[in-house]
């Protein structure tokens, strides 16, 4: 960077040379590595160096290059705004003010703010100066009466504009500077020192006389609108490479000059968003004070110690340092949390030409169900009826059904929902309605007559409507149907038995009901591919649930269409944004940043839950605030649907890597300094490199890579090291298929034209079949994960390893909606369910504690992924914890002592810091105070119910091989809108919540009860325990309402088992009691005269 010091500079892309301006000296020409400018896009002149040696900015958004004038120009007769990001153009200091401008406080520029005047003086100086004074036809000069005075100029070449001329040679393009015509803020006098220099003048075309394009002439505003012309005329002029729409781009493939920066087509397809610093900053440093404050709180405990209840001050210890570690670990992966925003438009523009084929890429969608009458058929007709209605070209959609319980009533619904299917998609693509899963959509409570709807809209709606009553009736029909299964099995309509009727003993069957020939909607246009699969099901094979499942459709659409992205839904969720596919195209099609995206998270929306959402079924701190923070790392975690992956990512491969630029080295030192420096450097930090890549590789490439390219440590494209590898090895990883091979290799997807329909079924069968996967890498290293029940957070942490990162995409309208369980127990069991899988995934080798190491995995990211593994464990403190309440009101004892005014200081900022911490989080992450705190609550609720069973159920099957299933049975429920938040359902996950609620009522009422009867010394100490006791009581409330249900009635089981445990444990603390001195109890004189 140069400090030109307020002079002038002038030169050109053709020279390598700079002219400087100064009063005080002859301009000396400098190298022009001295500095780094750039040219500007509109005007084609070098963008000049701020008086503070910074180069001049315009736009704070992009930094497209703009110089000062054009900037000044484009603020006060443009359309104010940059050309690149249309973003409207903040006032720079030294400007002056336009309509239109905010308000900044940070810019006191009171003498330019309204100086027009000035301003004009300053730009025409440095326009006319550096690009050529006025001149006469002949070139010279008109001032010559300077030419006789001791300042006579010498002759400077100076350069045309970026553009050549093709009038001009190259021996032309140079000016004559004249003696300064004014006084400008940015003008110097030029020096004339030697009087004896004539003048050389050398000839001009005269229509380029460059004397006119001073600012504010007409010809350089013809100039400019010229050039906006000339842009907006190549807006649809747009190159990619790619075949198929695969987003097969390496950043190059847009090399035409000509294109024009402006063009949408061209931009960024998705920005990411910071947080503003006003609220991030303060919200970092409550997090470090917290820390601090951390500290104090356990040099104080640590320091302080109850002798006379050890045992309990040496457990609550125990228990906090395990919570601080929780803590942290749970919060600094929302260190840096941001949003991001789509451009949907941009997207079009870049793959869908007008008057040409769409050039988005193919993907395939997945929709798995196992047990009809737990998901109701309905509800999958739903989500497939939504699948193949998005706003997508229908050629590019593929809808897979899974059917893992083989059954006829599924089988059936899905015949009927391709039936309706005909009539439903041209409906909603005709009228542009959302959402598009009919059973929500016509129970939308909206006035359609409100906004003056056309009246053939309300006539097709009702005719539509009375079909999906019909539609309704028919799957109905059915589901009744199935409730008695006939003792000899279900038949088809030509009489042969139902291949499923024994679920753990049938073959594979695959059915295309949409998408061969002539089958299109009742318009005649062309419907997207929907697909039934059911995959073989041997006894003694391990079939790995879900995720078996979902490997099964990677293989089965790999080789029926190939689609080089995936969409997995389950059937209950629907698809609610029409235009969710292409939202994460705008991530996963990005020219610039897609390549290495492995997959697109949405976050889980949910119909149906009560208003106050008592069991914390939304989730909302956890889809708002963790997983933004996860997203400014290295991506959000997998969740399990709503995800749009990228099958090379789900096959198992590294993320692309990156080729760093030459090390640039700068002018003020030697050359051979910076060669020794270099050398140094780089010999000192070779062999960690080297080191590094062998250990990221040694696991997770070590059946892409060749031998030799693993030595050598050579990046290449995916597709040639796979090319480079043996058959052998290729069948090992994925299988004895070489149709599925060969679309392995096929990065952008695609199907060989050759392959009729039979053949690609014929072989769809054989790699579903049970016994495929044996002695290969599916479910190890391709594919989802198995070794978990949650194999999402397994799969993702795999690709996370890998050096892939994933995006979280939160567009205005939630892509997805799905149901949740909403009664306390269904819920209990859902997190159950989920915290065993954790405890799975923490006992085995893939932990992330030890685990990953040398890959790709960031450290940040890796805390948060232990912390999704580690959160179970969590319960064996929780539960001790909020017993010692009712333990310390019993006895009479506390886990502090007597609390000094140091300790209430350490205390009272330990709870205010951790409310601070809490008020900016739901400030930065869109989250109310009520679903803070219903996430509050549960995490107390589920911690000492369903994450105590799961780690126990977890030990006992990794560790001796039992598998504990805990049943829930119905006991009764009352119709309603919420009817089923009301339903009680038997479960042992409520003993340990309810056993904790008694013990701590009971505590607090002998507690006050001890009170009252030794006096008004009792009642200090006493605070500190109800304190306590009450923070236990109110996390559980939403607990004790789900027990009373509607009719505020416990069920008898309940409080039978529940009265029982809490009086043995009373019993046998009364007994044992070993908080107590050994010493025996203190017999001290009550100072009465009994006498």
């Amino acid at each position: 960077m140069m400090n030109t010091g307020g002079r002038l500079v002038a030169g050109s892309h053709n020279r390598n040379e700079f002219v400087l301006i100064n009063a005080d000296e002859i301009g000396r020409i400098k190298s022009v590595q001295e500095l780094s400018g750039q040219i500007c896009q509109i005007c084609g002149d070098e963008v000049e160096i701020t008086v503070d040696g910074e180069l001049f900015v315009a736009c704070n958004e992009c930094a497209f290059p703009v110089c000062r004038p054009c900037y000044e120009y484009e603020r006060r007769e443009g359309n104010q705004a940059c050309p690149q990001c249309k973003t409207r153009y903040k006032r720079i200091k030294g400007s002056p003010r336009v309509e239109g401008d905010e308000e900044e406080d940070d810019i006191d520029d009171l003498e330019h703010e309204f100086d027009f005047g000035d301003l004009d003086a300053m730009l025409s100086t440095h326009l006319n100066t550096g690009r050529g004074g006025p001149t006469t036809t002949s070139g010279i000069p008109p001032h010559s009466e300077h030419d006789s005075s001791p300042h006579s100029p010498p002759e400077i070449l100076l350069l045309t504009y970026g553009e050549e001329d093709a009038e001009i040679s190259s021996d032309q393009h140079a000016l004559i500077v004249s003696p300064p015509m004014g006084r400008g803020n940015g003008g110097h006098t030029i020096p004339f020192p030697d009087p004896s220099v004539s003048l050389q003048p050398r000839p001009m075309v005269p229509k380029k006389d460059l004397a006119v394009y001073g600012y504010g002439s007409v010809a350089w505003k013809d100039r400019m609108e010229e050039w906006k012309k000339r842009q907006s005329g190549k807006l649809q002029v747009v190159k990619h490479q790619g075949e198929n729409g695969g987003g097969d781009f390496d950043g190059n493939e847009l090399d035409d000059p000509d294109l024009p920066m402006m063009d949408e087509g061209r931009q960024p397809l998705s920005r990411k968003l910071p947080i503003p610093s006003s609220k991030i900053n303060p919200y970092r440093l409550i997090i470090i004070l917290r820390l601090v404050i951390l500290g104090f709180f356990f040099h104080y405990r640590l320091l302080h110690p109850v002798h006379d209840a050890y045992g309990l001050w040496m457990t609550s210890v125990i228990c906090e340092i395990w919570f601080a570690i929780s803590w942290i670990l749970d919060q600094f992966p929302k260190w840096y949390p941001v949003e991001r925003e789509t451009y949907l438009d941009r997207l079009s523009l870049r793959y869908e030409k007008e008057g040409k084929p769409s050039e988005l890429a193919d993907v395939d969608i997945f929709v798995s169900t196992v047990d009809p009458l737990k998901e109701p058929p309905l509800i999958t007709a739903n989500t497939v009826l939504s699948i193949l209605a998005v706003d997508y070209p229908v050629d590019k959609v593929a809808c897979y059904v899974s059917d893992d319980g083989a059954a006829m009533l599924t089988f059936e619904a899905l015949s009927e929902t391709s039936e309706f299917a005909r009539k439903w998609v041209p409906f909603c693509k005709k009228f542009n309605i959302e959402p598009r899963a009919p059973e929500w959509y016509f129970s939308q409570k909206i006035d359609y007559l409100k906004n003056k709807v056309h009246p053939a809209f309300v006539g097709e709606r009702r005719a539509m409507k009375r079909e999906y009553e019909e539609f309704k009736v028919r799957i109905n029909a059915l589901v009744a149907m199935a409730q008695k299964v006939p003792e000899e099995g279900w038949t088809m309509q030509d009489g042969t038995p139902w291949p499923g009727n024994n679920v753990r003993d049938h073959p594979g069957m695959i059915q295309v009901f949409l998408g061969h020939d002539g089958v299109r909607d009742v318009e005649g246009n062309e419907l997207p591919r929907l697909v039934y699969v059911s995959r073989e099901k041997r006894p003694g094979f391990d079939h790995h649930k879900k995720a078996g499942a979902m490997n099964a459709l990677v293989r089965v659409s790999a080789v029926i269409s190939n689609a080089p992205y995936l969409l997995n839904v389950d059937c209950d969720h629907y698809i609610n944004n029409c235009k969710a596919l292409r939202e994460a195209m705008c991530f996963m099609m990005d020219p610039t940043s897609g390549k290495k995206v492995c997959y697109v998270q949405f976050p889980q929306r949910f119909d149906g839950i009560d208003r106050h959402d008592r069991y914390s079924n939304r989730n909302v701190v956890f889809f708002d605030i963790n997983m933004k923070g996860l997203d400014g790392l290295q991506g959000p975690i997998y969740v399990g649907t709503g995800c749009v992956f990228r099958r090379q990512a789900l096959y198992g491969y590294d993320a692309p890597t990156k080729k760093k630029p030459p090390g640039k080295t700068c002018n003020c030192w030697p050359r051979w300094c910076c060669l020794c420096c270099g050398l140094r450097k780089h010999k000192k930090g070779k062999p960690k490199k080297e080191k590094r890549k062998r250990v990221k590789h040694r696991e997770a490439s070590k059946q892409i890579h060749a031998l030799e390219t693993i030595e050598e440590g050579v990046e290449e494209t995916k597709a040639e090291n796979s090319s480079r590898m043996s058959q052998v090895k290729l069948e090992k990883k994925f299988g004895q298929s070489p149709v599925f091979i060969a679309s392995t290799l096929l990065e952008n997807g695609g199907v060989p034209q050759e392959s009729s329909s039979a053949s690609l079924l014929k072989e769809s069968i054989h790699i579903i079949s049970c016994g495929y996967e044996d002695k290969t890498e599916w479910g190890k290293e391709v594919g989802w994960i198995y070794g978990s029940v949650t194999e999402d957070i397994l799969t993702g942490f795999k690709m996370h390893c890998h050096g892939w990162r994933s995006v979280y995409c939160m567009p205005k309208r939630p892509a997805f909606k799905g149901s949740a369980p909403i009664n306390l127990s269904d819920r209990l069991n859902q997190v159950l369910r989920w915290a065993l899988g954790s405890v799975e995934i923490f006992m085995s080798k893939h932990c992330p504690i030890w685990y990953g190491y040398g890959g790709g995995l960031k450290w940040l990211e890796r805390f948060s992924y232990i912390n999704s593994v580690v959160y179970p464990w969590t319960s064996l403190p929780l539960i001790v914890y909020c017993t010692l309440p009712a333990i310390c009101l019993l006895t009479g004892n506390f886990i502090v002592p007597e609390i000094s005014n140091y300790a209430s200081l350490v205390f009272m900022s330990l709870f205010i810091s951790i409310a601070a911490t809490g008020i900016l989080e739901m400030q930065w992450g869109g989250v109310g105070i009520d679903d803070w705190w219903r996430n509050e609550q549960f995490w107390v609720i589920g911690g000492v119910s369903s994450h105590l069973f799961a780690l126990f159920q977890g030990l006992l099957k990794v560790l001796a091989g039992i598998d504990t299933n805990f049943t829930v049975t119905s006991k009764g429920g009352d119709d309603g809108e919420f009817s089923e938040l009301y339903l009680f359902k038997w479960t042992s996950l409520l003993i340990p919540p309810t056993t904790l609620l008694i013990i701590n009522i009971v505590g607090v009422v002998v507690g006050i009860s001890d009170a009252i009867n030794n006096g008004y010394d009792s009642w200090g100490p006493l605070f500190g325990k109800l304190f306590f006791a009450f923070w236990v009581i109110v996390h559980l409330y939403p607990f004790l309402k789900g027990l009373l249900g509607k009719q505020d009635r416990m069920p008898t089981i309940i409080l039978v088992w529940s009265i029982l445990l809490a009086s043995i444990l009373t019993l046998v603390w009364v007994r044992i009691n070993p908080f107590v001195s050994r010493d025996g109890p203190v017999l001290e004189l009550c100072g009465l005269n009994c006498d």
